[in-house]
């Protein structure tokens, strides 16, 4: 008998036992699967029975493969639970599911944990073997001399271990431009962005320079290089590939670090894969005993993949993943090195879906991966992204739609739910990943989320510059709790950042602060480049390095009962003067301490101000663009506004609740209620980010910092 014969004779003696007292529902089955299965067997017992003939499965795959025999054979119609035990699965390859793989309305497949029981997949591998050399503890990884298998990641008791790098932290800065390059269309000479002049004794003649990767940071991204030559006569280190954005474009010293070498393996927690040798060396950090330390080093590089076919009209739908982890995974710097114009843009998620339609991923944990955690890209629509927990994150949190407008409608992404995630410890890698991104996707809601502990932006919303035809429309993004962004390592960034004409988009009722940039542009709410046609109202923005709300340029905007609190510099920025309307800014609360109210450019007076209460606490003749409050309001500005302290509850504190004498009250400002804002349910789950340490706040910067 062969092995699908004997896999059918079992799946329906076991089904007719179950049919025989469930006929009533629908024909529903609970297939199991556990670390003790085996893929040839039914699944439809949760342990092995007495004979081993029959039992769980072994493997997700494993599950939609009996899935898949069973609907061919005609044995199910209804409902399919897949229960999947508590322990470790290891997936070196990802889950695909097809469109023969989906569910119905009322008849979902759903892959969930079994009850009260902790299932992880894991894309990684243990190491184990460990040897003492010195300071030093040394695994043999022979796949990897064998060039089988290399890894960028590695994590020692489920914390992520810093590659070997020099300096051990900050940067070196460079000593200035490579020779100029010729551009071949054009002829001329232009900034070189595959070399650069370094500073003597930064780079050197490593043993093993193909192991090396140059970090450099840009404004707002980072780029990874890989070493092609280093001429040490003239300083000159040149990259195999290029970066996206010419070194030198911005800041007059490019700052940079190199990593994966192993002669900077000089600190606790840092590790160096010797590739040539196979040879995998650590540092323990202090009390480490690495003979009984759990090593991990990734083989996968997704854990789950849609794979619908939405320009044919062939979709996904009706799955869902409920209470699984995922954790370990990979995404590698290349021979050429990694290089993105903006938001880690090309980085995958490690759960993908392309045309999946109602498709749930809730409870679940992304944890200790290379890329993004989801991403739902051409075709998604009407799928829910809820409850989860994803931290130690490559790159960032959950990306929709595509940095393109859809060819078709079916391929467009749309009305999808972001809602009561926890995101959190992004940009591992990547720096300028973001916690939520939706590219150009139109009526998607991002709601009751905790994003925090990223170096870049909290949510991006849109995907064009300028006027161009909107494709990113009618998406609400509310009630989310951002917060602990930049850390000082990147410039350009916002708590919320937008992109493009976006009629029907609502910021509100979001929890923004502690948004610290290295320069310029640490802000609360950013509309950039075309930005038009957003309702901002009832949000709560403080603690910002560069401005509570600031508008590079745009039409129309709508700023309406917002509290902006406590920026380091100006307050409220406006950058281009354009010759439309850049916004309207009324019944705002605006509480400074420093002097600085209005940033950048107020000069064309193409812009709507009144009914704001302004506070600063330390001096009450507020400066309004070079104008006192008397000037300022006799050009029509600010009529009805009134300078005056609005009676906070505890401002030190961040409580900003009116008192009932508030005088902003008698301007039509509505109180804001953020009592409902962030997570979501289980009080366990609304305090879980509480009890995570913060990173210490650094000192404000001199007041001539930035831009």
């Amino acid at each position: 008998m062969t092995v699908q014969s004997s896999w059918l004779k079992n799946a329906w003696v076991v089904l007719a036992m179950s049919l025989s007292v469930t006929a009533a529902s629908g024909a529903d089955v609970t297939l199991y699967i556990a670390t003790n299965g085996n893929d040839a067997w039914s699944g439809m017992l949760a342990e092995p029975n007495a004979a081993a003939s029959d039992g769980p499965l072994a493997s997700l795959a494993g599950a939609r493969d009996a899935v898949r025999r069973l609907r061919t054979a005609g044995a199910v119609s209804g409902p399919i639970q897949v229960a999947v035990r508590g322990g470790t699965y290891l997936q070196p390859e990802p889950l695909v599911l097809s469109p023969e793989d989906s569910g119905a309305p009322g008849a979902e497949v759903t892959y969930a944990a079994y009850a009260g029981e902790t299932p992880v997949i894991s894309g990684g591998r243990h190491i184990t073997g460990w040897r003492q050399e010195g300071p030093l503890w040394v695994a043999d990884v022979p796949e990897a001399a064998q060039g089988a298998w290399s890894f960028s990641a590695l994590w020692v008791d489920g914390v992520r271990c810093e590659p070997a790098r020099t300096p051990n932290t900050g940067w070196f800065t460079t000593e200035g431009k490579a020779p100029a390059a010729k551009d071949p269309q054009t002829g001329k000479d232009v900034d070189s962005n595959v070399a650069f002049v370094y500073k003597a004794g930064d780079i050197q003649s490593w043993a093993n320079p193909d192991d090396a990767i140059v970090v450099v940071y840009h404004s707002w991204e980072t780029s990874a290089h890989r070493i092609a030559a280093l001429d040490e006569q003239n300083r000159v280190v040149t990259f195999t590939g290029p970066a996206v954005w010419p070194f030198m474009a911005w800041e007059p010293n490019q700052r940079y670090y190199v990593s994966h070498i192993l002669e900077a393996l000089d600190a606790p927690g840092e590790w160096y894969l010797n590739r040539k040798a196979g040879k995998l060396c650590y540092y323990p950090r202090e009390g480490q005993d690495m003979t009984r330390a759990e090593v991990v080093a990734p083989v996968a590089k997704q854990f789950v993949l849609f794979e619908g076919v939405p320009a044919e009209g062939k979709f996904v739908e009706h799955v869902r993943f409920q209470g699984l982890t995922f954790a370990y995974s990979e995404f590698p710097i290349g021979p050429k090195g990694h290089s993105d114009s903006q938001a880690a843009f090309s980085v995958p998620g490690a759960i993908q879906a392309v045309g999946a339609r109602h498709c749930v991923v809730e409870n679940c944990t992304v944890a200790h991966v290379g890329t993004y955690a989801m991403w739902l890209r051409a075709g998604c629509k009407d799928n829910r992204i809820a409850g989860n927990n994803c931290y130690d994150l490559g790159a960032g949190g959950v990306r929709i739609g595509e940095g393109g407008d859809a060819p078709s409608e079916n391929e467009a992404a749309q009305r999808n739910a972001v809602e009561n995630n926890w995101l959190h410890e992004g940009g591992r890698i990547f720096r300028s990943a973001v916690g939520v991104w939706i590219g150009r996707s139109s009526y998607n809601t991002v709601a009751h989320n905790e994003i925090a502990d990223f170096y870049y932006t909290g949510v991006s919303v849109g995907w064009s510059w300028g006027y161009a035809p909107s494709s990113a429309n009618h998406n609400a993004i509310e009630y989310n709790h951002i917060h602990h962004l930049g850390f000082e390592e990147l410039s350009d960034m916002g708590g919320i950042y937008t992109l493009g004409v976006s009629p029907g988009t609502v910021l509100r009722y979001n929890l923004i602060h502690d948004v610290r940039s290295f320069l310029y542009g640490g802000w609360g709410i950013y509309p950039d480049e075309g930005s038009t046609d957003i309702r901002i109202e009832n949000n709560v923005v403080y603690n910002t390095k560069t401005g509570g709300f600031h508008q590079h340029y745009g039409k129309e905007n709508i700023v309406r009962n917002n509290i902006f609190a406590f920026s380091w510099e100006g307050q409220i920025i406006r950058t281009r003067e354009e010759e439309h309307i850049s916004f309207t800014f009324e019944r705002n609360i605006v509480y400074f301490n420093n002097g600085r109210l209005l940033g950048s450019n107020w000069k064309n007076g193409n812009y709507r101000l009144d009914y704001n209460c302004y506070w600063d606490t330390s001096d009450p003749k507020i400066d309004f663009a070079g104008l006192s409050f008397a000037e300022w309001q006799a050009k029509g500005y600010d009529v009805h506004s009134i300078i005056a302290d609005p009676l906070f509850e505890d401002p030190e504190r961040a409580d900003f609740r009116l008192k009932p004498e508030s005088p902003a009250l008698a301007l039509g400002f509505q109180p804001i209620d953020m009592s409902t804002v962030g997570l979501q349910g289980d009080p366990a789950w609304v305090d879980a980010p509480k009890r995570i340490p913060r990173k210490p706040d650094p000192l404000p910067p001199p007041a001539s910092a930035g831009g």
